[in-house]
């Protein structure tokens, strides 16, 4: 449904919908650069869409992992800028560690928030995005700005022991790549082969029963949420110490987002969060391509990913709607 829509957006736009998608797939995989770039773009993906359909399966509805991933990306980069003496097998361990437990920090207020006071994730997650790029902006503009930044809000660019190794010649910085597919593995097993993986399912399927039957509500979607949240900051530490080299505004380009739409693809099932990734980061790459090949405007990918998001709801309604008709 969603290509037969945005097929149509093309088609306003004077291009042929299918010469747009041979242009997609071949910008996104038809070369060395190209899968290069999918695969760097699909690594923050696979992190925050890993832990947001953690979350999703307990029913906690996290909107927050773009806020999650900035403020990960500024307490890792802190400790960048703090020790930047340190030798790389002490300082990139610690950045990761501190970037895992500023995401998870962050998401705590609104887990607690809903668990005690019964307050609405959906909002208090999504305003504290909003709230981490505030802070991430008066750091750029104020004590962390760069004396090499010309300007621009930037830091200076981290010591070469805090910058993370890259394979040759790309962007694909492979210590967070390790620590997303290792990710990907362990929420398997936790989800299929633990007793927490079973209290979380349970507490998706239904809080109350769950609660009944001796579940303790609270403890289980902190616990997701801390995972979930520190998983998002582990992305950001990725993206600002493995692709920038230093902090900067427009750290997460929009992947905490994005992010919701690849768990939903994923049907909330981790290990299949590496192909849909992957894939949706070379919709991101390749759409960039066909703005420069085929004149289109950026907006084109905005309005694709709002296309889809809303074709896979009016999936899951139908879906829905004829099991209880079938009932």
């Amino acid at each position: 449904m969603a290509l037969a829509i945005i097929g149509v957006v093309f088609l306003v736009y004077g291009v042929n919908p299918l010469s747009a998608y041979g242009a997609i797939f071949h910008g996104a995989f038809g070369s060395i650069y190209g899968l290069s770039e999918t695969i760097a773009k699909s690594i923050p993906l696979i992190l925050c869409s890993l832990g947001l359909a953690l979350a999703f399966q307990a029913t906690f509805l996290n909107i927050g992992a773009e806020g999650q991933l900035v403020m990960g990306a500024i307490c890792g980069s802190g400790i960048a800028l703090t020790f930047p003496e340190w030798p790389a097998y002490a300082l990139v361990p610690l950045m990761f560690i501190v970037g895992f437990v500023g995401g998870a920090l962050w998401g705590l207020l609104p887990t607690l928030l809903k668990t005690m006071l019964r307050i609405n994730e959906v909002i208090t997650t999504l305003m504290m995005n909003y709230i981490a790029i505030r802070i991430l902006q008066y750091l750029l503009f104020g004590p962390w700005k760069g004396k090499t930044a010309w300007g621009f809000p930037y830091t200076d660019i981290f010591s070469s022991s805090a910058q993370l190794p890259t394979i040759g010649g790309t962007r694909i910085h492979y210590p967070t790549l390790m620590i997303a597919i290792a990710a990907v593995i362990a929420a398997y097993f936790l989800v299929e082969r633990t007793t927490l993986g079973l209290e979380i399912r349970a507490v998706g399927d239904n809080p109350d029963a769950a609660t009944s039957d001796g579940i303790n509500y609270t403890k289980v979607i902190l616990l997701v949420m801390m995972i979930s949240s520190g998983l998002a900051g582990i992305a950001g530490v990725g993206e600002a110490a493995g692709i920038y080299g230093r902090l900067r505004l427009g750290i997460s380009q929009g992947y905490g987002f994005a992010s919701i739409i690849i768990a939903w693809l994923c049907s909330l099932q981790p290990l299949y969060t590496i192909i849909v990734s992957v894939l949706y980061s070379g919709l991101l790459v390749g759409g960039e391509m066909i703005q420069i090949s085929l004149g289109l405007p950026k907006g084109i990918i905005d309005i694709f990913n709002g296309v889809l998001l809303f074709s896979i709801l009016a999936g899951e309604f139908l879906i829905r709607k004829k099991g209880r008709s079938e009932k």
